[in-house]
């Protein structure tokens, strides 16, 4: 999985399966997996102008996460 790096908040990177509906998300407390995420939620949060509060606002909140490191 190909990782974008990402600015804002405690994000440093985030990269998305499509396949699998999965999403990782690399913060500066950890790499987080999300999944049963759909691409439009990815494509809104990988080209947000602030990528961070979109994350907060519907991602974190939204889906379960599984702490992969």
């Amino acid at each position: 999985m190909d990782m974008k790096r990402m600015n804002g908040g405690s994000l440093r990177a985030a990269g998305y399966d499509e396949r699998a509906r999965r999403l990782v998300v690399e913060l500066t407390s950890g790499t987080f997996e999300y999944s049963g995420v759909p691409g439009e939620v990815w494509r809104r949060f990988s080209t947000a102008t602030s990528p961070w509060s979109y994350f907060r606002d519907n991602i974190e909140e939204e889906y379960t996460a599984r702490r992969t490191r």
